[in-house]
């Protein structure tokens, strides 16, 4: 006997869309909380008196619950409580330490600079408890939702919003703060409470669902976490080769990607503020004006990426990629001369990097997809990954550098695209959940060291340059001037009078270019084991492997 299943809100395509929006306003804000220091690190130096060191410390701190399993642990309250529950508890975990971190910026419990960084630090470890969880409880929604509809395509919007808030916060801190720490800090957390609040008014909607599917049949959208599936895991080859490979891909990016602005200023002399004749007035604001140039090339990015994807005929595909083109090329021209200045100043050209990969990551998936290929494509990745930091930290020549940053960008969008994938053929459905969690954890780890270690290694490496800004703030400081004011002079100092030396970042950089040698190693060594067992790497998506089996045993 067929029973008839009752249609719920989730079928209405309007309904599914107005969720996504919704839940993806905690990835936007999460991902601009995690990057938007980036933007202000010289500010932080010159206001605030911290040194490189103690910068990559900070931002260390956001990775050291998850160093511990705090990812582990949070899937297995997700299993246990429900999408609700998790996601009021962690995301309200998110948001008072985002919270802490900007009253600890504000100097509101003490305005010594070491009492001033422990407030901060708390509040990183409280916002990073609870980061990787609300990323994970925002993909599990993704699927309640669009499980049987549009899944992929709603993923890949959702990311997009989470690459959108990188590259704003790495772009636009510096305007919203206007020359002051405490504003631009004040509104990333901002940000985080408006994403919970979101998500409190999708819950109506959520609740909605399940009344509607009450005594309904409906499968688990997410295989539960098991611990003995561990062994399995670690005793797994090729699981562990691409863990491994995660790990030394993704610490030699997001890392860099917190210190390039400052990188490009230092190294290429590219600008901090940007002069007047580059800024694009909305409404009486330059940060609404060039919040209103990236949205324009977010709409573009997701534009071409996905109105062509779904169109079928192949003469109406092709007209509709011309007509995007065109209108890009269109857009592109009339902010020729801004853009010809962002190009030169450091927090806007880093920004490129996350906002390129909304366009390059599905692009590189659907090869992907199509033609397989996919752990030679981490060998091409890994093979980029060299060129840029070589590019940028062995090389003096500008022209080098944008071509390190643009292949910067393609290894960002490239690898992942084939390495989420590769996990579901190594590993059964029934152990993804595991999988990614472990994946995540040991992520985690190399992050840790190398946010803390690029900065240390810069000091290490620059220690005329330590002195000169301590000696030089401590004569200030004699003077009476507050901290705003030492911030403005030594800015000067540092940008245009260049009194105070400019770091060099090569050593540092170089790290990440033998993290980029042990990728290639390890993509190998993937491409080899891959073969050998039977996992149909290099195969298309869907396609058979050799012995017939797509997952581990």
């Amino acid at each position: 006997m067929t029973e008839t299943i009752k249609r719920t809100i989730k079928d209405s395509a309007g309904i599914r869309w107005i969720v996504l929006i919704l839940i993806s306003g905690l990835t936007f804000g999460t991902y601009w909380f995690q990057d938007f220091f980036s933007g202000i690190k010289p500010l932080m130096i010159t206001e605030m008196g911290i040194t490189s060191s103690q910068f990559g410390t900070l931002i260390q701190w956001t990775t050291w619950a998850n160093v511990f399993g705090m990812i582990i642990i949070g899937g297995i309250i997700l299993d246990k409580w429900g999408i609700r529950r998790t996601g009021i508890v962690f995301g309200l975990l998110a948001t008072l330490g985002a919270a802490l971190t900007a009253l600890g910026a504000a100097g509101t419990f003490t305005t010594d600079t070491s009492g001033q960084l422990w407030v901060m630090m708390i509040g990183r470890l409280l916002f990073g408890s609870g980061l990787e969880i609300v990323c994970v409880i925002v993909m599990r929604t993704v699927v309640k939702w669009f499980k049987g509809y549009e899944l992929a395509l709603a993923m890949a919007i959702n990311m997009g919003f989470g690459r959108l808030g990188s590259t704003l916060a790495q772009a636009l801190s510096i305007d919203i703060g206007h020359g002051v720490v405490s504003p631009a800090v004040n509104f990333a957390a901002t940000l985080i409470g408006i994403g919970l609040i979101m998500f409190f008014i999708y819950i109506i909607f959520d609740l909605k669902l399940d009344k509607q599917r009450k005594g309904q049949a409906v499968d688990d959208e997410e295989e539960k976490f098991r611990f003995s599936d561990l062994i399995k895991l670690v005793t797994n080859r090729s699981f562990l080769l691409i863990a491994l490979l995660c790990v030394t891909f993704y610490s030699a990016v997001f890392p860099f990607m917190q210190y390039a602005p400052d990188l490009l200023i230092n190294k290429f002399n590219f600008t901090y503020d940007l002069p007047e004749s580059a800024t694009i007035m909305v409404l009486g604001s330059k940060t609404l004006g060039n919040l209103s140039i990236y949205l324009g090339l977010f709409i573009f990015a997701l534009a071409i990426t996905l109105v062509p994807s779904n169109i079928k005929k192949k003469s109406t595909k092709f007209f509709s990629i011309i007509v995007i083109l065109v209108l890009f090329v269109t857009f592109i021209s009339s902010f020729a001369d801004t853009f010809g200045m962002w190009l030169k100043n450091g927090p806007k050209t880093a920004s490129l990097i996350p906002l390129g990969s909304i366009l390059f990551t599905p692009i590189f998936g659907n090869l992907v997809d199509k033609k397989g290929k996919a752990a030679s494509l981490m060998i091409l990745g890994a093979l980029l990954l060299i060129f840029a930091h070589l590019a940028l930290s062995v090389f003096n020549s500008i022209t080098l550098g944008y071509l390190g940053l643009l292949a910067l960008g393609i290894a960002f969008s490239l690898v992942p695209a084939a390495m989420w994938p590769s996990v579901a053929k190594i590993v059964a459905e029934n152990r993804l959940g595991t999988a990614y969690a472990v994946m995540f954890t040991i992520q985690n780890w190399g992050l840790n060291v190398f946010f803390k270690g690029i900065g240390w290694v810069l000091d290490k490496a620059n220690p005329e340059v330590v002195e000169k800004i301590e000696t030089t703030r401590q004569a200030l400081e004699a003077k009476g001037l507050s901290n705003v004011e030492i911030s403005v002079i030594m800015q000067e100092m540092q940008q245009v009078t260049h009194e105070i030396p400019a770091f060099n970042y090569t050593t540092p950089i170089l790290m990440l270019v033998g993290l980029g040698v042990v990728a290639i190693f390890l993509a190998f060594l993937l491409k080899k084991a891959g073969a050998k067992q039977g996992y149909g790497l290099e195969l298309p998506s869907g396609a058979e492997a050799p012995n017939g089996e797509n997952s581990e045993e």
